[in-house]
């Protein structure tokens, strides 16, 4: 084990490269006592000056994402790096400047958001929309934050601010460890650092990502100047020497849960051993987002043919997005067994999964996972370059529901039952089979909906997951910045599930349980009042992310460069930018 002033040489580190880390972490921690000095106005400043950096390295972050992911200039999907790359980044920015503006004039966070009660006891946070921009392109979607039960209203006003409440306390230097899969969570999960905790960061990008490091140089350097951020590379050997630093005061992971368990407790028999005595190795706080298995629930209700074909395709973005390489991937569909249209429903999402475009798997070893999910289910669909498991009667699905293939494999079992029967029965087994509780997904129609009543939202309560998106996918709720993402709460060290702790959350609220996206269930012009049986109204006829958008990659590219354009936006009429660019960047949706 490490002591308290010593470091141990991690195997395969060099002298020279012990050094260049150990300079990092001395440059962050001078600048961690630089951080403490600025007001929390001037930290406003700052994140302007890094919100102009990342608009000016929007283009070559997102196409050299593409290309490092296999996705040429031509590509269809290559949108997929603008809305997850910079477009995010672009976003959290601008909502953490709303809040540390707001605390430096003396306001609180919350002030004109709309709290209410949630079942259970819950305080309600209703963050999004909170923007005119964000009502108009995001129509039909709305977003909540609930907090632990016990929580009120006052106390959730009290508590949001985080550490910016405290800006002359220094949370010293933190470890952020990247995750490879996305662009954007290095360094969103760099943010939540420095806003939430108030720690300088050292960030060990993943080497799936090395590629960016130097957009990312680019991109923050108003961050890396006065020493609040370092960004360095490396593998495992690099990981084991920081995690063990004295001098870092927390870690952060986005990955695996073998990893995490690999930093907090070793492997092998020492391994062992530790978690016998409960004598974890790692001597300083971890927090992690770890993946899961995640479940998309079918409520049967009496769908048209556009809304099968509809909600087919959407199931397959869950899956097929950034080829499944994403621990917010929906991987197991909970259908009823009594549907009347359930033959109807698999025929439309074998359809929809088959006719996606094709693109490389390039995760490193998502291969060796899709052969595992071959070997556990020979008889699988085929479809190209993914698997489609449906489970029969009598069929064992207990390796698709605890194997987080990482990968295009999607899977489809069944529960008896129609109306709350079934969403109950789904729900029971979502917590109970499932591993992990990071996000679930849940489909229902308007109708199946406003009969269940309050049915619905108490089976809401009792689904155990951080995110929750409901007509919508979860991925939509982790590109919200105001809203957060994380683990449900209540793993440990010994029992991690899906992770410790939440990140992004820009109104940085205090005891958070789970946020919930909410979204339309047709799209436009089903959405229209006449023809939607009381649903929600959307304004475009096919999200950009759908894998199945024929123009979802220039609505991408358009949406984050009017993004980039801030306020000047919407007042510019520039042919790649501002308004007119907006406006022709909504005619190419309407094209999808």
């Amino acid at each position: 084990m490490t002591s308290a002033t010593t470091v141990t040489p991690a195997p395969g580190l060099d002298e020279a490269d012990r050094e260049r880390l150990d300079t990092a972490i001395e440059e962050l921690d001078a600048g961690a006592r630089t951080w403490s000095a600025l007001t929390v106005g001037q930290r406003a400043t700052l994140l302007r000056a890094v919100r102009s950096a990342v608009a000016a390295s929007a283009e070559e972050w997102a196409l050299t994402a593409a290309m490092s992911k296999g996705l040429n200039g031509g590509h269809p999907l290559r949108g997929e790096e603008w809305l997850s790359g910079p477009y995010s980044a672009l976003d959290a920015i601008d909502a953490y400047i709303e809040t540390l503006s707001r605390l430096a004039e003396g306001r609180n966070p919350l002030e004109g958001i709309r709290i209410d009660r949630a079942p259970g006891g819950r305080t309600r946070v209703h963050a999004f929309p909170l923007t005119g921009i964000d009502k108009v392109l995001m129509s039909g979607f709305t977003g909540e934050v609930w907090l632990e039960p016990g929580v009120t209203p006052r106390a959730a006003r009290a508590g949001a601010g985080l550490a910016q409440r405290t800006p002359e306390e220094s949370g010293g230097v933190g470890l952020v460890l990247g995750a490879g899969n996305v662009t954007s969570i290095p360094v969103l999960d760099v943010l939540y650092e420095l806003l939430a905790h108030n720690r300088t960061a050292l960030l060990k990008v993943n080497p799936t990502q090395d590629a960016l490091v130097s957009v990312f140089e680019h991109a923050f350097a108003p961050l890396i100047e006065p020493g609040f951020l370092r960004i360095v590379r490396g593998g495992g050997d690099v990981g084991a020497y920081l995690t063990a630093h004295p001098k870092l005061a927390h870690v952060h992971i986005t990955g695996s849960a073998a990893t995490f368990d690999a930093i907090t407790w070793g492997t092998g028999a020492a391994a062992k051993r530790r978690r016998r005595e409960n004598r974890p190795q790692l001597l300083k706080p971890i927090t992690a987002e770890l993946g899961g298995v995640s479940p998309i629930i079918v409520v049967p209700g009496e769908w048209s043919d556009a809304d099968l074909t509809f909600q087919a395709e959407h199931i397959a973005t869950m899956r097929l997005q950034n080829c499944g390489h994403n621990c917010i991937a929906g991987q197991v569909v909970i259908m009823s067994s009594d549907w009347e249209q359930a033959g109807a429903f698999r025929a439309a999402l074998r359809r929809a999964y088959a006719k996606a475009p094709e693109r490389s798997i390039w995760y490193p070893g998502s291969d060796d996972r899709m052969q595992r999910a071959g070997d556990d289910y020979p008889d699988a669909l085929v479809l190209g370059d993914r698997l489609l498991v449906e489970i029969g009667e009598g069929e064992d699905a207990t390796a698709l529901q605890n194997t987080e293939y990482f990968a295009p494999v999607l899977g489809v079992v069944e529960v008896g039952g129609t109306g709350q029967e079934f969403l109950d029965a789904a729900v029971a087994h979502a917590n109970h089979d499932l591993q992990g509780t990071l996000g679930a997904n849940l489909l229902i129609d308007p109708a199946t909906q406003k009969a269940l009543g309050t049915g619905f939202e108490r089976a809401i309560t009792e689904l155990r997951y951080g995110s929750i998106a409901i007509n919508a996918w979860t991925a939509v709720g982790f590109i919200t910045p105001t809203l957060t993402w994380g683990a449900f709460p209540g793993n440990t060290l010994a029992d991690v599930g899906s992770g410790i702790g939440v990140v992004h959350n820009a109104l940085l609220l205090d005891r958070v349980e789970r946020s919930i996206m909410r979204g339309p269930f047709r799209p436009f012009p089903r959405s229209l009042p006449l023809a939607n049986g009381g649903g929600r109204f959307a304004i475009l006829p096919k999200p950009p992310w759908f894998v199945t958008a024929r123009t979802g990659a220039v609505v991408s590219e358009g949406l984050t460069r009017f993004r980039a354009d801030g306020s000047e936006g919407l007042t510019r009429f520039r042919a790649d930018g501002g308004v007119f660019g907006l406006m022709k960047t909504l005619l190419r949706a309407l094209r999808a």
